[in-house]
């Protein structure tokens, strides 16, 4: 806070901002890697946002736990992608994605659950009728081993095999229209207890038979129909599932390796087979438990169980005893490695989905910061032309007093962006130019304060400390105020009007730094000072409230004499 009248020292507070611009420039050219101009959001650069929406099994609110360790592997998921910039935030129970540049679009499947479980197959059906080959065809080996072709999914059935009950055309509960929310939901519950049907273990063949004609009719693999059974699958029950490309369904054992025993994963090309693959290595318990079951289930299927899908379902052709494996499913290269990079960087412990991707070229984000800079100089503009014509010279050092606002301003904002991710937006430029309005309105409450002690009959020098006094408290309630608001308006908003918000309210803050450090003092020393151009009160657009102070005090009655009106 300034000193109290006659003991104000403006050289000491002139210095003393000095010294911070001259620090926060420091930082911003000699300090980082990036570039010294602040870090911009999609909507001025360009690139892609995703906001994934989380759900919970249960139907309640996502444990804040679970949030932040899904923000956490999907974080790791975004910077596997290699672009510079990117940024995962929570907001409320979303994740939001933000990737800069053009290479927006693998940010749309960061958000799959990725709940990699390896189950026993007892049986296998395929959707459509086709016609058995005489010699069933390879589907890879799970093992580092180049596959053999003497294994394929659903080579051999048992007895109670229901492969005659049930087909891909039959439909799973799904949602038409006029049909309530609640019916829809107890409908997708119905059809999932059916494909999670502990009955589908039971010795009783017929039991067993019966349960699974139903699970298999229950789930719908039609891929051009989005099936509400994916995801939050019971590990410990039996599962019907679709199985890859959606050309069979599988019924299988309860899981007896969860994908969070893979300690790596990645995608290369079988030469020998012509066929992309994904190598997984397991850690040592992962490693055990695989090596045991592949060492009493030779000759038996094997399911790699993605989100409920079967990836791929190969016959183990022999004991793996070394924690690598392979997964082989007529991948593409790109499938490959998405599948290599969702299970290296972890099953998240929550289901996602995407409820809004936006996607915006660099010419548009170009086109959008040029207007927001064009709309910011406009404004600044007006609230110079208004100063210089109503304050004169008082209008010069509200110039200087926003140009060095600004100064302050660029910097912190470059160092945000470093230092915490902060990222400008649209939003952010709307709430810097309401800013210039804010931290004018300081210099106009001053100065109007100034007038308030010239029509007293004070002169310009005596009126600035007594204005001062007058005008800080004023001031601090002001932006007291517009800071609590976007204080409040930041903690209850969601995605980019907390941008506006944070700016807003950071402005304010260093809108009191350039009152207390620069305006006042500088309005200081042009009382103080000698000259006569600087002290004539026309120059300072004071010359009409010292006239007017003038002829109050000679109005005034001298002191002990009483103003006695004649009669």
């Amino acid at each position: 806070m300034a000193a109290p009248a006659g003991h104000l020292r403006p050289g000491r507070y002139l210095a003393f901002f000095a010294l911070i611009v001259v620090a926060l420039y420091a930082l911003v050219f000699f300090t980082g890697s990036g570039k010294p101009t602040p870090k911009l959001g999609i909507d001025l650069q360009g690139g892609t946002r995703v906001t994934l929406s989380a759900r919970n099994p249960d139907g309640g609110d996502p444990p804040r736990e679970s949030l932040e360790q899904a923000r956490s592997i999907i974080e790791r998921r975004v910077n596997g992608i290699g672009v510079g910039g990117t940024e995962v935030v929570l907001d409320g129970s979303n994740v939001v994605i933000t990737v800069p540049g053009e290479q927006g679009d693998q940010a749309k499947t960061l958000g799959k659950t990725a709940k990699l479980g390896f189950r026993k197959v007892v049986t296998s059906q395929p959707v459509t009728p086709v016609p058995q080959p005489s010699t069933p065809p390879t589907s890879g080996a799970p093992s580092s081993a180049p596959p053999s072709s003497s294994g394929a999914p659903g080579a051999s059935a048992p007895p109670s095999s229901p492969a005659n009950g049930g087909s891909g055309a039959a439909g799973a509960p799904q949602q038409q229209p006029g049909d309530s929310d609640e019916q829809t939901k107890k409908e997708i519950e119905e059809a999932r207890s059916l494909r999670q049907n502990p009955d589908l273990m039971s010795t009783d063949q017929a039991k067993q038979a019966a349960a699974a004609e139903k699970a298999f009719a229950a789930l719908n693999c039609d891929p051009k129909v989005s099936d509400p059974l994916v995801g939050n699958d019971l590990t410990d029950k039996p599962l019907v599932a679709c199985g890859d490309k959606n050309t069979a369904k599988y019924l299988l054992e309860p899981e007896f390796l969860p994908g969070t025993e893979i300690s790596d994963a990645s995608s290369g090309y079988d030469t020998q087979n012509s066929q992309w693959v994904v190598n997984l290595n397991f850690k040592s318990d992962g490693s055990r438990i695989w090596g045991d079951f592949t060492s009493k289930n030779t000759q038996k299927q094997a399911a790699f169980v993605l989100d409920t899908q079967v990836v791929s379902a190969p016959t183990i052709q022999s004991a793996i005893l070394g924690g690598q494996t392979q997964i082989t499913g007529r991948f593409s290269q790109a499938e490959a490695k998405d599948l290599a990079d969702v299970l290296k960087y972890g099953s998240l412990p929550l289901s996602f989905e995407s409820s809004d991707a936006t996607t915006v070229s660099a010419t548009l984000g170009l086109a959008s910061l040029q207007a927001g800079l064009i709309a910011g100089g406009i404004g600044l503009l007006i609230v110079f032309i208004y100063c210089l014509f109503y304050y004169r010279l008082l209008g010069v050092l509200t110039i200087l007093s926003l140009v060095f606002a600004f100064s302050l301003v660029y910097a912190v904002l470059v160092l945000l962006g470093r230092w915490i991710g902060y990222t400008l937006d649209l939003a952010g430029v709307a709430g810097l130019i309401i800013a210039i309005g804010i931290t004018a309105d300081s210099f106009v409450i001053y100065f109007e304060r100034l007038k308030d002690e010239i029509r007293e009959g004070r002169t310009f020098r005596s009126a600035v400390p007594r204005g001062w006094s007058r005008a800080q408290r004023t001031i601090l309630a002001s932006d007291a105020v517009s800071f609590l608001a976007a204080a409040i308006l930041y903690l209850l908003a969601v995605g980019d009007v907390k941008g506006f918000a944070f700016t807003l309210g950071m402005s304010t803050v260093l809108d009191l730094v350039v009152v207390y450090l620069v305006t006042h003092p500088l309005v200081a020393m042009i009382s103080r000072s000698k000259s006569k151009f600087l002290s004539n009160p026309k120059n300072l657009g004071l010359g009409a409230v010292q006239q007017l102070g003038t002829e109050r005090k000679a109005a005034r009655p001298a002191p002990g004499r009483p103003n006695v009106k004649e009669a």
